[in-house]
């Protein structure tokens, strides 16, 4: 059994890939509004920002270099602390054609790990995701292979990035803990349950303790809430020894019927909600110990 932590951190997923423009007129979508978003949720109280970039002029998922290195250096002149969080997830969706199921149709995105990866090879950030789901997506099908998911852990260690690892289902765990025995992910493990979404894990206790007890004893994980449960992903996690993660990837209403209008106000609510139930807020620097990561050095 675990205990709640004495401190935990919180990560910020301020766009994500998924969220949409018509959902929230409050999306960053723009390099100067996504950087914004992380500074103001780190002022919040975030230690951790999870980044994806948009196309500024669509709103549109997006994996240019530009985009990131424009984001990164916003945020780097006036937070040198904040700990940068990057996505690998873009690059492994898979639309079958109606005609040819083995072709792919409009909106596959596949892409081979070492493209999927380039961002993090330049960037080098903090942290960077890699996702270990093969799943169905809505109508569409997320692919992960294990040879994929080797490779792209190829990339990010070389980088010197720490995996974040992103499981879906068990399953996942599973691969994970097969990586660890052949050597690709060296402990201790940054994870996180994604929960919420159709055909993965879904949102409950039983959950967070069933995949908690399926890791090793000295892995960190962050339980996460998708769509409305995003806050009872934040209580979830916190009492089960877990770190927290809110943001306008996950979900855009801060309570029933009210939307976010920041990424700052959800990180405000979580924080609350942690502190109301007896814990404590990392700094950056802390998390930085807990997470393993190197001290940065104040400009």
């Amino acid at each position: 059994m675990r205990a709640p932590l004495d401190k935990v951190f919180i990560t910020a997923a301020v766009t994500g890939n998924l969220t949409l423009p018509s959902q929230t007129p409050y999306l960053p979508i723009t390099p100067e509004q996504i950087a914004d978003a992380c500074l103001g949720a780190a002022e919040a109280g975030a230690a951790v920002t999870h980044i994806h970039v948009r196309d500024p002029a669509s709103g549109a998922p997006s994996m240019k270099l530009e985009y990131y290195q424009d984001v990164i250096a916003r945020i780097r002149a006036k937070n040198t602390q904040l700990i940068i969080n990057i996505t690998t997830g873009p690059g492994g969706r898979f639309v079958p054609d109606e005609n040819d199921p083995k072709m792919y149709g409009p909106g596959t995105t596949l892409m081979n790990p070492e493209e999927r990866a380039a961002h993090i090879t330049a960037l080098k950030p903090d942290i960077a995701t890699l996702d270990l789901n093969t799943m169905n997506s809505g109508k569409q099908v997320v692919i992960n292979t294990p040879g994929n998911a080797r490779r792209m852990a190829k990339v990010i260690n070389a980088a010197g990035a720490k995996p974040e690892i992103e499981l879906f289902d068990s399953g996942d765990i599973a691969m994970m803990l097969d990586m660890v025995k052949d050597g690709t992910l060296k402990g201790p493990l940054l994870t996180s349950f994604v929960m919420g979404v159709p055909y993965g894990f879904q949102v409950s206790t039983e959950t967070v303790i069933y995949a908690r007890n399926l890791l090793p004893q000295d892995a960190a994980f962050t339980a996460i809430g998708i769509g409305r449960t995003v806050f009872s992903g934040v209580a979830m996690s916190y009492l089960a020894g877990g770190h927290i993660r809110v943001g306008l990837e996950d979900g855009v209403y801060l309570t029933r019927g009210v939307l976010a209008e920041s990424n700052a106000a959800m990180v405000e609510k979580a924080r609350r909600m942690v502190e109301d139930l007896g814990g404590q807020i990392a700094t950056s620097r802390e998390a930085r110990d807990i997470i393993g990561l190197p001290t940065r050095l104040a400009d």
